[in-house]
This record gives structure tokens, C-alpha cells and sequence, in this order.
């Protein structure tokens, strides 16, 4: 039995979360893949896996040895790609994970043009808000937004984006507008229940630096939600230009106490820090620093 199949298919069993999703990006049966495990596990004479009808689980074996394949997996990649960065030629998979909003508003639209540059690379792509570990997860690229970028990882910046104070005409005729980030606590606020400092908002505004701290009345992890809240003059919410930016352009949103500014995140490409860059990633990685050249929402 190869070797290097029994590894390649034990990760990509973890990483599907089923022998049957394992299948698609490995291109086998189902039981080719079964095999394949079984085999390793009978060869190493330990069990790798936990089986069940609904799911499957590493056992402590399993993560440790998962970790290692990561490593040996990754070492072939960068040999590779020392190689075939001399050709320039992209081939092959690459995962990508963004964050769901962003990834829906202004990623989804480039796929496509990626793929027609180049047709021998296949994407998978994630969205998910939650912070993904890049490589015991699988992923070759994550797109992240946040103050500053991982230092484990390598990052590149696309762009940046500000928090903007802001809520529906509607809803300011009816509770008053704010004048001071203080009074928010007296406020209706959906909340993004992500955010680093939790239900304590940061500012800086004439008198300098201030945090208001808000008693939301929804929380929610999606920022399309607290979008929706505004614009049926529910609450007040804090949301990036980004995604709200459409809404202050055509007066559906109106930014609040514009001299106290919230805080600025950048967006960012990261990759794990490995020396040799694969040439899929690195030409991905391109694309979208190209993409996002020009700014595609309000400061």
C-alpha cells in the first residue's frame, strides 16, 4: 500500500469530517478511502480514528500523529513549490477561508475571474466569523479582519475598513439622537458578539480616548443581522464601511457622532510562515492584493 496515499487520505479525512466528503476532493470511492485508512491504522497498530454512524473523532493517537502528517504534507508542498515557482504554473487545490459577510460581499465576485486565469487550480473555500487555525485545520489561506495580524503568520494587507456608529432616520426621530458615546447605554444596540472588546466600545474624540460601555438588546454573531436591525429602526450598531457603507451612501443609515471615531481594522491575507510559498497561493495572493487596489467602500 503507498505510503504517501495512506497519509494524504488520513488527512483528508480529518479535515472533511467523513470518509464520503473525503472523497470529493481526493477523487476515490468511498471505499478506496477506508481502505486506505484501514491500512494505515492496521500498519501502524493503533487506532486513528473514533467511528461512528454521525461522526468522526480523532482519538489522542490520532491528533498527534494528524499533527505530524501536517508537517511531512506541508515539507512535500515546499519542495514542490520550490520547483514549480520556477514555472510560474498554478495547480491544484488551495482552501481558503474569510469571514462570512466579507466573503459574500466582496470576495464571492472574484472566484470566478481567478479561475479563468487559472483553470488548473481548484478552490475550496470557507466562510466562517470564527477565527480557523490555519494549519491544523488545512487551510492554505485565511482572509482576516482585524487591528492588527497574526504574528504566527504571514499576512499581506488588502485594505481597511472603519467602524461606524450608525442607525435608521426613523429610529433617531423616535429615541433622540446621541449626542456622547456615554448615553449609548440608554440606547436600543444590536451587538456583534465577536467584537474583541465585548459590550465596551472604544472611541477617540475631542477630549481623547473613550469607551462606552452598551447594554445591548440583541447580540448577534453575524453582521448582516445587526445591519438588518438598523434598517428596520430597531437600534443603533457599530458595523464596518465595508458592509454598512452602501446604507450611509444613500441616507437609509445615518453615521452618529462622526467626531468620535471608532477603531479602523485592516483586512489581511495570511498564510502559514513556511519558507517556500506554493505557487497557487502566491498568485492568489496576488489577485487579491490587485483586486482590492482601489477601495471599494466609503473611508
Amino acid at each position: 500500500m503507498n505510503k504517501f496515499l495512506e497519509l494524504q487520505t488520513f488527512v483528508a479525512v480529518v479535515e472533511a469530517g467523513t470518509f464520503v466528503k473525503a472523497t470529493e476532493g481526493l477523487v476515490m470511492s468511498k471505499a478506496a478511502v477506508s481502505r486506505y485508512v484501514g491500512s494505515l491504522e492496521a500498519r501502524l497498530g493503533v487506532r486513528l480514528l473514533h467511528r461512528t454512524t454521525r461522526q468522526l473523532s480523532l482519538t489522542e493517537e490520532g491528533k498527534v500523529f494528524y499533527v505530524r502528517c501536517k508537517e511531512l504534507l506541508g515539507e512535500l508542498d515546499e519542495a514542490e513549490a520550490e520547483i514549480t515557482s520556477r514555472t510560474g504554473q498554478a495547480v491544484g487545490r488551495v482552501r481558503v477561508n474569510a469571514p462570512v459577510t466579507f466573503g459574500i460581499l466582496h470576495l464571492a465576485a472574484l472566484w470566478g475571474a481567478f479561475k479563468d486565469a487559472h483553470p488548473q487550480v481548484a478552490l475550496d473555500v470557507t466562510l466562517a466569523d470564527r477565527t480557523v487555525e490555519l494549519v491544523e485545520e488545512g487551510y492554505d489561506l485565511a482572509v482576516r479582519i482585524a487591528r492588527l495580524p497574526s504574528s504566527t503568520l504571514v499576512s499581506r494587507k488588502l485594505s481597511s475598513t472603519r467602524l461606524v456608529l450608525c442607525a435608521s432616520p426613523q429610529y433617531l426621530i423616535q429615541a433622540g439622537t446621541p449626542k456622547h458615546p456615554s448615553e449609548l447605554a440608554q440606547h436600543a444596540v444590536w451587538a456583534y458578539s465577536y467584537f474583541a472588546s465585548g459590550d465596551e466600545w472604544p472611541f477617540e474624540g475631542p477630549e481623547g480616548p473613550f469607551t462606552a460601555k452598551v447594554r445591548p438588546c440583541v447580540r448577534t454573531n453575524n453582521g448582516d443581522t445587526c445591519r438588518a436591525g438598523a434598517l428596520q429602526h430597531h437600534g443603533i450598531v457599530l458595523q464596518p464601511t465595508f458592509l454598512v457603507g452602501p446604507d450611509l451612501d444613500a441616507g437609509r443609515l445615518i453615521e452618529l457622532m462622526p467626531e468620535y471615531r471608532s477603531i479602523e481594522l485592516g483586512i489581511y491575507a495570511l498564510y502559514p510562515t513556511r519558507r517556500y510559498v506554493s505557487t497557487k497561493v502566491r498568485l492568489l495572493i496576488d489577485f487579491l492584493v490587485e483586486a482590492f487596489r482601489i477601495r471599494r467602500w466609503p473611508e
